[in-house]
């Protein structure tokens, strides 16, 4: 077996369909609020493995365990520090016994979420701990018998960075997410430029990177394009993983507005601004999966998006987001005029 699977996949496919939302629909099958799905693993994993089966169903390539809160930090909240190995190592094997019973080839990515702790210098957190703490999970994913790391919704360099450094011990290729859901930056201000700069760092890079969740599939198409024109974005393996919609509150519960319909539109405009692995994140169900995979399977690639295409379709887009880009944008496919500007955040 080749030691870079998703790569094999991307040169075969061109493109790559990943899955939908976890918690979204581990809630449906009674997940409580507050609860740590990743002892789900353990205590109920024919559950796990059925929400793992039904986005393979649905046409996913690529398959996120259920292990985003899975280093000591965010296991702590549930008395369940010292369960890491275990509660990592389970996700995953649930996930393998599931993928290798298709007759195509899935990849299996370990989901690395934060700690949950602020690093330094704003927080406690330092870069050895945190580099501690997401290696101790890295190798758990790996024992289990992932065939990639998929560190996801991060919002700092400090800690994107730490976690990439801790994943690439285990040999694995590294995908890196972030979430930008203010004004087209991340909660600690970072912009989808700075991302695709800090995921190229020196001492630690990763193989793959993007965006997943945020505040909808609009503003995370307008981030693909922004990276695509960052400094090495033209070369870079781009990730679009979208909520499904915009969050409602409805009956004393969570909904997300996204229809089949919309996140197909999403999946071939996210192809058309660059992106080569494109899922879906909070609120996304395997109908909005296998609705995509069509969507995906019937589109040939195109010219990037304008911003007028993008908000006609999938809803508007923040100043920020548009201002990012530096160029014309209201041309389907418009050149870039001027640079991006480089605003990284080092830990040193």
């Amino acid at each position: 077996m080749s030691a870079n699977l998703l790569q094999d996949l991307l040169k075969k496919n061109g493109v790559l369909l990943a899955d939908g939302a976890t918690g979204t629909n581990l809630f449906a099958m009674g997940l409580e609020t507050g609860d740590a799905p990743e002892l789900w693993n353990v205590d109920f994993p024919g559950r796990i493995a059925v929400n793992y089966k039904s986005f393979i169903d649905a046409g996913s390539d690529i398959i996120l365990t259920n292990t985003f809160g899975g280093t000591h930090y965010r296991l702590r909240l549930h008395n369940a520090q010292d369960r890491v190995h275990e509660l990592n190592v389970a996700g995953v094997k649930v996930a393998r016994k599931v993928a290798d019973q298709c007759d195509r080839t899935v990849i299996i990515a370990g989901s690395i979420g934060p700690t949950g702790e602020i690093p330094e210098p704003m927080g406690s957190l330092s870069h050895a701990d945190a580099v501690a703490a997401f290696t101790e999970q890295a190798h758990a994913l790996k024992e289990g018998g992932a065939d990639v790391l998929w560190i996801e919704t991060m919002s700092s360099t400090q800690e994107s960075e730490a976690a990439i450094e801790g994943a690439n011990t285990t040999g694995l290729p590294v995908i890196c997410t972030y979430s930008f859901d203010t004004n087209g930056r991340s909660m600690m201000g970072v912009t989808p430029a700075d991302m695709v700069v800090s995921c190229a760092h020196e001492d630690h890079t990763s193989y793959a990177c993007g965006s997943n969740c945020g505040v909808g599939a609009s503003e995370l198409v307008m981030a693909i394009r922004n990276m695509r024109n960052a400094p090495g974005g033209d070369k870079a393996i781009l990730v679009a993983k979208a909520n499904c919609g915009i969050p409602e509150y409805v009956n004393g519960a969570i909904h997300y507005n996204g229809t089949p319909e919309i996140m197909a539109n999403y999946a071939t405009m996210a192809m058309d601004a660059g992106a080569d692995i494109i899922g879906g994140c909070c609120g996304t169900s395997p109908e909005h999966v296998a609705a995509m995979r069509k969507a995906l399977d019937a589109h040939t690639k195109g010219d990037a998006p304008s911003v007028e295409e993008i908000e006609s379709v999938l809803g508007e887009i923040s100043k920020g987001g548009k201002a990012q880009f530096g160029g014309d944008l209201t041309v389907a496919g418009g050149a870039a005029d001027g640079a991006v500007t480089n605003r990284r955040s080092r830990r040193r």
